[in-house]
């Protein structure tokens, strides 16, 4: 697995240098990503990663084929604040939608936030990425509605609902 590049001050930057190449993806969501009763669909897919700029950026195409479409992940380290932004686009919108940012902790576990928007309404989004090795990886989804609904204690989001699992094995 790449650990990424080096930066100024000669630290490593843990990175997306696992998810170059071409994966076989595993997936499982929830027919409504707020709604953990409405019950899980699984489809496969498959994606190809590229690295640039000494590791520091990546990009991937994931095709679903069962799906009818495809989406496009930009991922871009940013030296200044130490995190990546990862930036999702999909060929049935074309719109980017907003980034989600984080970093890598050391046991190899990646945690990324932003907000966006489900159904109309306003939510917090997570990411994670773990059991990271040379031929396997994980991503979760989380969203929490941020419009008044049941705080979970941690920040102004609602309850997280865990809503889409991508199983990656080494094409």
């Amino acid at each position: 697995m790449s650990a990424g590049a080096a930066t100024a001050a000669g630290a490593e930057v843990r990175g997306f240098g696992f998810l170059d190449g071409r994966w076989a993806v595993r997936n499982r969501r929830l027919l409504d990503f707020l709604d953990p009763d409405s019950g899980w669909e699984e489809f496969d897919g498959y994606t190809t990663g590229r690295l640039f700029w000494g590791d520091r950026a990546h990009v991937d195409e994931i095709v679903f084929p069962s799906k009818g479409f495809r989406g496009l992940t930009l991922r871009l380290y940013e030296p200044e604040t130490d995190e990546w932004t990862l930036n999702w686009s999909n060929s049935r919108t074309g719109k980017l939608d907003p980034p989600v940012r984080g970093r890598f902790a050391a046991d190899g576990t990646g945690e990324f936030f932003g907000d966006d928007h489900y159904a109309g309404r306003p939510v917090r989004v997570r990411f994670r990425w773990s059991g990271i090795g040379p031929d396997t990886a994980r991503w979760e989804q989380w969203f929490a509605p941020t419009d008044g609904g049941a705080t979970d204690g941690g920040d102004d989001a609602g309850v997280w609902v865990r809503n889409w699992v991508m199983d990656f094995s080494r094409a």
